[in-house]
């Protein structure tokens, strides 16, 4: 066994060990904090403030402030509530005496809003998790996928470091729904090697619901959703904003961020804007050759309060990048190839660094426009109109004869207009329904300057859905029920694969369904359970099935396949978050996904020489599956500033239908950080240093004889992690560095495309200085 994975599970077993071992509990600490509006900052008086296990409360003063004593060390659930102001709950680890301030909303805002929240309050029964705003600015160098890999349970699907996919709970592309503010994002996710085109700096929170049924959206949602979600304008009437810059060591990436707002009396306005720019990456031996990408991104969302009830908000983002794909993975013959997929240094490799972007490249252009007006009949009921539409234009570029590499070879346009409205009820027993009705019209264009055939054909395609959500609050329990029905239309215009060329026409229905039952239930004191059970169904892909022909940027060719049936699938999950004792605490999620008809990319045993190189063959093929696995989280405050944090990711495919494995499913990985803060450090404040580990296993589930080459070993990386806070006047400074793969080691990824041509990146290190004003 690998000494390195020997070192690093017994650090594991120890963070998991010394809690239980720990002396008898101490009741004696002391809370204390101040209650504050969200937006504005002000203290809010004389808040009631509650300890759910145990019934103790406390009133904040004229201040907004409150003391609670003879609270015992470990983890507590706080319901704090105030006239005007929406309750909400908190759950915070008592390690010794604690000062924290809280956060309320004003109701005339956000009247009975129910959404997925960052707290720990149950207002949906489906497993999640998130990222916090300062979470998303100290790495906001990496691309939103990146940025999620440090949720337990998520992975990501890469085609080198500059494109990548998130993969939850073993699932990706079509089977992924991601929301930008709200907004299904349409555009060509089919692709693996297609980013979702989104700036993560436009969001205040990031959440990965792993749930199976998305029941409120309109999209297919078979391995849960990813919300990416701006806040709502604050109050304060003068300019206000933050302005993050950051550089990296690996590509000498460069990226500056701005917000700015206001709430001016006659309309709420907010800005953020982001460029980035990097050039080619390095591994620990080698530059990595055209592996450079540039950003440049733009959101404005306004806010308008017609009368006390009645509220809309406007927004548009601008999403466009420019992404290098590695020159040596593409081969022009079928030697040249066979010897790419065994030699040590990529063909084309260079000695020098460069931020020139060469074919092959992507150039992806997305916007969105969405109007979302609310009408709140009275306190417990609204009805919510919202209009979405999009653009997405994307071009890939080849490797071709003379001149013609200034062609794409692939060049699509996609156009796509949502409309909904719903309802939404909280009765006075603690019943509370949303309903809704939805459609959608897609229609998606190749454009003929490739002068090649397209991978994809043309379509139209439109889609009629509804829902029914109801929620049940009774006593320690809380109750999630639902059903979805979707109709979809496609009219397809393909080009035949056979001589001579015609166009094909077709034209599809699908009838798709979605239903919901979960719960939460407040065991003991210190447990508690969720159980979710979903059901759902998608129907097959336009490039599932009709795909035919090179994708350039995964450098294979693909085909379709046109007998596909709709995918069928039911996801169990039990939820546990255990209390253990004192400042110890654990989070547990046990899913298992049962697929009929799951549809998946399957390698076949080819190699096909054409007129623009050799390339391996994949088609999309169809079995029945199940995925299960383990999302595990350990967390133990050994004193107020010093806490350590393991996370264990297990998952299995499997192809029940042929026998075998699943083929892309992730490796297993551990996660394991120390972390240590200094309250005060002479003029600064907040000195927070972290050292993590993550081990990474060898994908053992496959079989030689599915994919090209043999599986990557397993790797282990180091980190460090460093920030310090400063405010002067009205300014909040925070200067943050992040150092990867410490000890530059080299390795290959198994859900990395680049690994059958080069080593992933080598040692890269991130600082970065950020301005809240």
């Amino acid at each position: 066994m690998n000494r390195k994975f020997v070192v690093f599970l017994s650090l594991f077993l120890s963070f998991y060990l010394i809690p239980l071992l720990t002396s008898a509990q101490n009741c004696t600490n002391t809370l204390a904090g101040c209650i504050k509006d969200v937006d504005t900052g002000i203290a809010i008086t004389y808040t009631n403030i509650v300890v759910k296990e145990f019934q103790k409360g406390a009133t904040s003063d004229s201040s907004g402030c409150f003391q609670m004593h003879d609270l015992c060390e470990g983890k507590i659930t706080l319901i704090v509530y105030n006239l005007g102001y929406l309750t909400d709950t908190f759950s915070i680890v008592i390690p010794q005496d604690t000062s924290v301030d809280f956060y309320l909303k004003d109701i005339s805002y956000n009247i009975n809003e129910i959404v997925v929240s960052n707290k720990k309050s149950p207002t949906s029964a489906q497993p999640s998790s998130f990222l916090t705003e300062d979470e998303i600015i100290q790495n906001s160098d990496k691309n939103l996928s990146n940025l999620l890999e440090s949720i337990v349970g998520v992975s990501t699907l890469k085609n080198g470091n500059g494109i990548s996919k998130p993969v939850v709970h073993g699932l990706y592309g079509n089977r992924l729904m991601v929301l930008n503010n709200g907004v299904v994002q349409s555009g060509q996710q089919w692709g693996n090697d297609h980013s979702p085109e989104i700036d993560p700096l436009v969001a205040n929170k990031i959440s990965v619901i792993k749930g199976a049924a998305a029941l409120e959206h309109q999209g297919s949602s078979l391995g849960g959703f990813i919300l990416v979600e701006p806040n709502k304008i604050n109050k304060n009437k003068k300019l206000n904003g933050r302005t993050n810059y950051y550089f990296e060591s690996n590509g000498f990436g460069h990226g500056l961020n701005l917000q700015l707002e206001m709430n001016h009396p006659l309309l709420a306005w907010k800005i953020t804007g982001t460029l980035k720019k990097s050039g080619d990456r390095h591994s620990p031996s080698y530059f990595l050759r055209n592996t450079g990408n540039q950003e440049a991104n733009i959101a404005i969302q306004l806010e308008k309060s017609f009368s006390d009830k009645w509220f809309t908000k406007l927004y548009f983002s601008s999403f466009n990048t420019e992404i290098g794909i590695l020159r040596g993975a593409h081969i022009g013959n079928l030697t040249d190839l066979k010897s790419a997929l065994v030699q040590e240094i990529p063909f084309f490799t260079k000695p020098y660094f460069s931020y020139a972007i060469e074919a092959p490249f992507q150039r992806v252009g997305h916007h969105l426009l969405k109007l979302n007006s609310r009408y709140y009949i009275n306190s417990n009921q609204y009805i919510d109109f919202t209009y979405a539409g999009q653009l997405n234009d994307r071009k890939e570029f080849d490797v071709r004869r003379g001149s013609t590499s200034e062609k794409p070879a692939l060049s699509l346009g996609q156009w796509s207009n949502a409309i909904e409205g719903k309802y939404f009820n909280a009765f006075d027993n603690g019943l509370t329904l949303k309903t809704g009705i939805q459609g959608r019209f897609i229609d998606n264009t190749n454009r003929s300057e490739t002068g090649i055939l397209p991978l994809i054909p043309d379509y139209f395609s439109y889609e009629v859905g509804t829902f029914l959500l109801f929620t049940k609050r009774y006593k320690n329990l809380f109750l999630e029920f639902g059903g979805r029905y979707d109709y979809m239309h496609q009219a397809v215009a393909a080009i035949s694969t056979y001589l001579p060329r015609e166009i094909v026409r077709y034209n599809n229905n699908f009838h798709n369904f979605s239903a919901l039952i979960g719960l939460n239930y407040q065991a003991l004191k210190t447990l508690k359970l969720a159980l979710n059970l979903g059901y759902a169904t998608r129907n097959p892909s336009i490039n599932e099935l009709y795909s035919n022909g090179l994708h350039q940027g995964v450098s294979g060719i693909e085909e379709g396949d046109l007998k596909l049936q709709i995918e069928q699938a039911l996801k169990t999950t039990l939820g546990i978050d255990w209390n253990v004792k004192k400042a110890f605490f654990i989070e547990a999620l046990l899913y298992h996904q049962w697929i009929n008809n799951y549809i998946y990319l399957n390698p076949q045993e080819e190699i096909r020489l054409t007129i623009r190189g050799a390339f391996p063959v994949y088609k999309y093929e169809q079995t029945l599956a199940q995925i299960y696995g383990l999302d595990f989280s350990a967390t133990y405050h050994i004193t107020k500033n010093l806490s350590l944090k393991a996370q264990y990711s297990y998952l299995r495919g499997d192809d029940l239908g042929n026998q075998l494995p699943l083929v892309y499913m992730p490796a297993n990985n551990l996660f394991a950080k120390v972390s240590y803060i200094f309250p005060k450090v002479g003029p600064f404040k907040n000195l927070a240093l972290e050292l993590n580990n993550k081990y990474v296993f060898k994908q053992s589930n496959l079989l030689p004889s599915q994919d090209f080459t043999s599986v990557p070993n397993a790797y282990n990386l180091l980190g460090l992690r460093f920030s310090i806070e400063k405010d002067i006047k009205n300014v909040h400074l925070k200067f943050y560095a992040r150092i990867d793969n410490l000890l530059n080691t080299k390795y290959r990824d198994y859900l990395n495309r680049q690994r059958y041509f080069a080593d992933a990146l080598g040692i890269n290190g991130t600082f970065g200085l950020s301005l809240i004003f």
